[in-house]
């Protein structure tokens, strides 16, 4: 993929006051956001600090997550002057999973349904703090991840607002890089932290430069070409509000 022409410095003011105007708009107070110790939720953190400095929270919330991942979340925090909450989820994912199913297993790696809890509990998690601030929740998703339904339905794509969800991933990596995100999270490999060893790459099946050249261009190697638009096709249900029964019917 050619090299992109992406001016971060406009990019971050045009998000920024989008935020201010947003939040003012609808009568709120501030914003509350998941860090999770990757470079989409830090490049949100970073947003929404230069948008209301002094009314944000962020939520650290690791549910049987990597010590580097909380490691890196807290390092954001600190790097950014974010006040966080940790919340620690393990206990109530095991307890609610062993209600659900007493023979499911909290660890089996990719065992989608109970794997699938573990953002659900981050939205339950969000909601409540958004709730008691009279905040509004911005959500971590790129562009790259919601065209191929990369995200868990109303778990992590259960948000008020999506900053970055413009922007593909390589621009995200970009505007990281302008607003000062630590490089050892700009450069580690991205996940989202569902089980130990896990990648989105590895999960998806295609490399983020792949999936960024087609959704800029139309067009990338025929084998990823066609696991993209598979993916664009079965995740549709994602992007849309659930179908009613027509009136008409």
């Amino acid at each position: 993929m050619r090299e992109l022409e992406f001016d971060a410095k406009h990019e971050e003011e045009k998000i920024v006051n989008w935020l201010r105007k947003y939040v003012a708009k609808n009568g709120l107070q501030g914003l509350v956001f998941g860090i999770s110790g990757g470079v989409d939720s830090a490049v949100v953190a970073a947003l929404c600090k230069k948008a209301m400095p002094k009314n944000i929270l962020g939520l650290i919330m690791p549910c049987h997550s990597s010590s580097l991942d909380v490691e890196h979340a807290g390092l954001v925090a600190r790097k950014l002057d974010i006040p966080t909450r940790t919340v620690v989820l393990d206990a109530i994912y095991d307890s609610f999973l062993t209600l659900l199913d007493p023979k499911a297993d909290p660890h089996t790696k990719g065992d989608t349904a109970a794997i699938n809890i573990k953002p659900r509990l981050r939205m339950v998690t969000l909601y409540y703090y958004a709730n008691r601030l009279n905040y509004v929740v911005a959500g971590t998703g790129n562009k790259s991840e919601i065209t191929v339904g990369y995200f868990t339905k109303y778990g992590d794509g259960a948000v008020d607002i999506l900053p970055i969800a413009h922007l593909v991933k390589t621009q995200v990596m970009m505007l990281a890089e302008h607003l000062g995100v630590p490089k050892e999270i700009i450069e580690k490999p991205p996940t989202a932290g569902l089980w130990g060893g896990q990648t989105d790459e590895a999960e998806m099946g295609v490399s983020y430069q792949e999936l960024d050249e087609y959704i800029l261009t139309g067009h990338t190697n025929k084998p990823a070409q066609d696991r993209i638009e598979r993916m664009i096709r079965v995740s549709k249900h994602k992007r849309h509000m659930p179908p009613m029964v027509s009136e008409e019917n």
